[in-house]
């Protein structure tokens, strides 16, 4: 079982910075992929931002440019640095990991989500 733990959202004016932190804890073997998601009200979620174990980065376009994807391995934690903030950025959002056990099987979790709300 692995439990996340998702911090930093919050309330900021538009043009501004967020850094979300998600941390996991439990048993595993690996952490392989770390993301985040996003949910705005009435949308679909929608994936922001992906890194593997190795440090391969990927974005969504909206965000490109200004969010930065980064993982602690040592600290099994993944941050989410948002600049330039927009009030279509505002979302609840969630990590998500995939991790391998020690048997080899992959497992995939989601936070609980953390709520980011961008004002115009």
């Amino acid at each position: 079982q692995v439990q996340l733990v998702e911090s930093g959202g919050g309330l900021v004016q538009a043009g501004g910075s967020l850094r979300l932190s998600c941390a996991a804890s439990g048993t595993f073997f690996s952490i392989n992929l770390m993301r985040w998601h996003r949910q705005a009200p009435g949308k679909q979620r929608e994936l922001v931002a992906g890194i593997t174990s190795g440090g391969k980065t990927n974005y969504v376009r909206s965000v490109e440019g200004r969010f930065t994807i980064s993982r602690d391995n040592a600290k099994n934690t993944v941050f989410l640095q948002m600049n330039s903030l927009k009030s279509e950025d505002t979302a609840v959002y969630y990590c998500y990991v995939e991790v391998t056990d020690s048997g080899g099987y992959s497992w995939r979790y989601w936070g609980q989500g953390t709520q980011v709300t961008v004002s115009s």
